[in-house]
């Protein structure tokens, strides 16, 4: 059965997968408000990919897919601005949305439903090693990630993030449903680019 519900909206030039961490610098007041309800409440918000506009601005044109973002760590910075790092967990479809008097854009949002957990398959298990080896060079990010080395939609996430693609190729990750989709897309690149960067 579905769930609609009605979240906020951060719009991003870039893309958060579910299971990654998202590095924030906060200085508009429509964002303070909602990161400090969020800290009160322990409640998400949305991430969204900006396919035309800007991130200051409210009319902005979206992606139809987003992902669920939970504050983890936030800091002052030293120019003045509020540091957040933040995680993602559900992915989502944008149904409508409406924009607050501050600018603050909220969605009625559908969470859509995530594959069970599956091991990769054989000709994919180096992928898994790639990914051990690079989160093996983390330091301070690496106690708020949780690995899965054996389950492919982890992976097929991790391998995505590590990789320089473009933010609409991401997107399109997202919104794929099954990890074994999305790493018939990664390998490809992989291959071509000859090792990851992490």
């Amino acid at each position: 059965m579905t769930v609609t519900q009605e979240i906020s909206l951060f719009p991003l030039h870039t893309v958060l997968l579910p299971g990654g961490l998202l590095p924030l610098r906060i200085f508009e007041p429509r964002y303070m408000d909602l990161v400090s309800r969020c800290l009160r409440s322990g409640e998400p918000f949305g991430v969204v990919f900006i396919q035309t506009g800007n991130e200051t601005g409210s009319a902005v044109d979206i992606a139809p897919v987003g992902t669920s973002a939970r504050i983890v760590d936030f800091q002052p910075l030293t120019d003045g601005l509020l540091g957040l790092l933040c995680r993602g967990e559900r992915r989502f479809r944008v149904c409508s949305r409406r924009a607050q008097p501050d600018g603050l854009n909220c969605a009625a949002v559908d969470w859509l439903s995530e594959a069970a957990p599956e091991p990769l398959e054989p000709a994919f298990q180096p992928l898994a090693q790639m990914v051990r080896e690079a989160f093996a060079s983390l330091t301070n990010s690496q106690r708020f990630i949780e690995p899965h080395y054996e389950d492919a939609g982890w992976v097929s996430h991790r391998l995505a993030e590590m990789m320089p693609l473009e933010p609409a190729l991401l997107q399109r990750l997202l919104e794929l449903d099954q990890p074994s989709a999305r790493l018939r897309v990664l390998v490809p690149l992989i291959e071509a680019q000859g090792t990851l960067e992490s």
